[in-house]
């Protein structure tokens, strides 16, 4: 049986934080529903803060370390991609555009991705919409409907109150729908991999 992989990628700079728990709920909620229909999941958490000066000196030189490269070829090779980010000045934070800048632009195509954020007012929810699926669609993902927002509010003890509950699970079963109808993912794309045969290329220089 195909083992489908879910890349759980949070951008909280805190610890604890609430953005990678709302990443954990989201991802949680998407592996319930494709086991209900019969699939096996490997869940790949990757929390953004932990590799912030990797990110950084990949900015500054242009080539990543091991383990940055690592990470990148989990998400770009995984079935699905649950991305989820603080929300500051109305935006998502700069170590999650820093983070996708460096993912390479055709990486992410036709990949199944669902979107989330959290934000210390309920106002915030619309750079769901503004930011992050823009950034998400010009990569050419296939973004989920759902988006989900989670507020401070929307946290009781640190559980998920019935609504947030609602929007998880909403968007886990959007997600796992969009997973299922896809191939499964051969895993990243190789950089230095032919576009076209030695008999192409042959040909077209004879041409």
């Amino acid at each position: 049986m195909t083992v489908r992989t879910l890349a759980v990628v949070s951008a909280g700079l805190s610890q604890p934080s609430s953005t990678r728990l709302l990443a954990d709920q989201l991802a949680a909620a998407t592996r319930d529903e494709l086991v209900r229909h019969g699939e096996q999941v490997q869940l790949r958490p990757v929390e953004l803060r932990e590799h912030a000066h990797d990110i950084v000196n990949h900015l500054l030189t242009g080539f990543p370390s091991e383990q940055l490269r690592q990470v990148m070829d989990e998400v770009t090779g995984a079935d699905g991609l649950i991305a989820v980010s603080p929300i500051f000045n109305a935006s998502y934070n700069g170590l999650f555009k820093a983070f996708f800048d460096l993912v390479d632009a055709d990486a992410l195509g036709g990949r199944a991705v669902l979107i989330g954020a959290t934000g210390g007012t309920a106002r915030h929810s619309l750079a769901l919409e503004h930011a992050l699926r823009p950034m998400f669609t010009y990569l050419r993902a296939v973004v989920a409907p759902t988006a989900v927002f989670a507020a401070p509010e929307d946290w009781s003890g640190g559980t998920v109150d019935g609504a947030l509950r609602a929007r998880i699970e909403r968007a886990g079963r959007e997600l796992a729908e969009l997973v299922r109808r896809s191939a499964p993912s051969s895993g990243p794309a190789d950089p230095f991999a032919l576009t076209t045969s030695f008999d192409e290329l042959l040909h077209g220089r004879d041409s």
